[in-house]
């Protein structure tokens, strides 16, 4: 075998050892569907070969986009990604950037790489000073606000980072919105906040191939609105990537705000069993209140899929009228949820009681009754946690009324808790 032999047999070899992407195949075809028809002619198999090895050697002079598909893994983010985050680095669906840049006070900026989907978009960053970074200097060196680019305004969402021993670097990523998928550009806008220094705007603007974006497992519309206590809630979309699901939809609730996280009643279920829920977000618009649901990835060989509101913020009406001083150690029955009145005092600001109800529990309507006068609630104060010696985590706080009078009774109209529901939807996954 001459040294051209044997070269195509090496080049050849090593094209047999490329993967292509997913999706070639169907891009290809489409190309080749669209194209005009041509007279085949032969040519000698010796020189298709050789027109392969070219081809392959101008593939990887030009990086044609068909080989932009392979990411890259990320090193040293161990301690800040775990489970899926985790699972995705080391499969190697990590875009690398590397694009680094002086802050004010010499502490050198490393865009190490980033991982981008539908759901949103991971930054991974470096921060190094052989000179040492302070705690102080820390929290506010490095604060990004949000990334443009085309069609493309993400604000942050969320972030971790952790420095090392010698408190000469500092590992971190942070979550934005999700990215155009036709930006070729992206610009990170951040600030430095450094002591006994001006605040400083920055830019730094870094290369985006978005065909290295994971793509969209499960992409469905929803539309199903539910009816609880005090309005409804329209679930109206799940998108599931391999980094993330979300749940989408809106709220027409009076009395939503009255529960602190309602929305962890909400559950996605997989293949029978529950999905990890991640976070949750709200926010106001003109057409009403959005709210967000976050989940973990879901599991490969998907079968089922359904939301259950297992719980959600509903309301009863009571109409109590409690008697004056209560004993301390003994709950009242609030049908069932529990009430304890730990302390009545008359203060210089007026009558305190003191009172512990369940985590979930906010009573409405809530006034004293002194002399035959109804006075009402003028604040509540202290709030912080309380344990029973069963364990059981209470929410205590103080009820201020606007009164010098002893009161004799306690009147309740309702409370707003979260109450069981039980509503399940399906959500088709073929």
């Amino acid at each position: 075998m001459n040294k051209i032999e044997e070269r195509l047999a090496e080049e050849k070899k090593a094209m047999d050892s490329i993967t292509a992407p997913e999706d070639l195949e169907m891009r290809l075809r489409k190309a080749l569907d669209s194209a005009p028809l041509r007279t085949k002619k032969t040519v000698p198999a010796i020189w298709k070969a050789a027109a392969a090895v070219l081809l392959f050697i101008a593939v990887l002079g030009s990086n044609y986009p068909a080989f932009a598909y392979y990411g890259k893994q990320l090193l040293g983010f161990d301690g800040l990604i775990s489970g899926t985050l985790q699972d995705l680095n080391d499969q190697g669906k990590g875009q690398s950037v590397e694009k680094k840049m002086t802050l004010e006070d010499g502490t050198e900026l490393t865009i190490d790489g980033l991982m981008a989907d539908a759901n949103q978009f991971i930054l991974f960053y470096t921060l190094t000073n052989p000179k040492g970074i302070s705690d102080a200097a820390a929290t506010g060196l490095f604060s990004p606000a949000k990334i443009t680019g085309f069609l493309s305004d993400s604000f942050v969402e969320s972030g971790a980072s952790e420095m090392n021993n010698g408190h000469t670097e500092i590992k971190g990523m942070f979550t934005f919105e999700p990215v155009s998928p036709f930006a070729k550009k992206l610009t990170l806008q951040f600030r430095q906040l450094l002591p006994d220094k001006p605040v400083k705007d920055s830019e730094l603007t870094f290369a985006y191939d978005p065909n290295k974006a994971m793509q969209t497992e499960v992409k469905q519309r929803i539309r199903k609105t539910l009816k609880v206590d005090r309005g409804t809630i329209t679930f109206q979309s799940i998108t599931a990537t391999p980094t993330m699901t979300t749940i989408k939809g809106t709220l027409d609730i009076d009395n939503f705000d009255r529960i602190r996280s309602a929305l962890e009643g909400v559950e996605l279920i997989a293949n029978g069993k529950p999905v990890t829920q991640t976070g949750s977000g709200r926010q106001s618009s003109y057409a009403g209140m959005k709210f967000d649901i976050r989940y973990d990835a879901l599991p490969p060989d998907l079968e089922s899929l359904e939301l259950v509101i297992k719980e959600f913020v509903g309301y009863r009406k009571l109409d109590l009228n409690l008697p004056l001083p209560s004993p301390a150690d003994q709950p009242v029955l609030l049908e069932d949820k529990e009430l304890w009145i730990k302390k009545v005092a008359a203060t210089s600001q007026g009558i305190e009681i003191t009172i512990a109800t369940e985590q979930d529990v906010m009573l409405d309507g809530v006034s004293i009754g002194a002399n035959g006068e109804n006075i009402p609630l003028n604040t509540t104060l202290n709030q912080h946690d309380a344990t029973l010696p069963d364990g059981t985590i209470l929410k205590e706080r103080t009820l201020l009324f606007d009164s010098s009078v002893q009161p004799d009774q306690l009147i309740i109209k309702g409370m707003h808790y979260m109450k069981e529901y039980d509503m399940n939807i399906g959500i088709p996954v073929d």
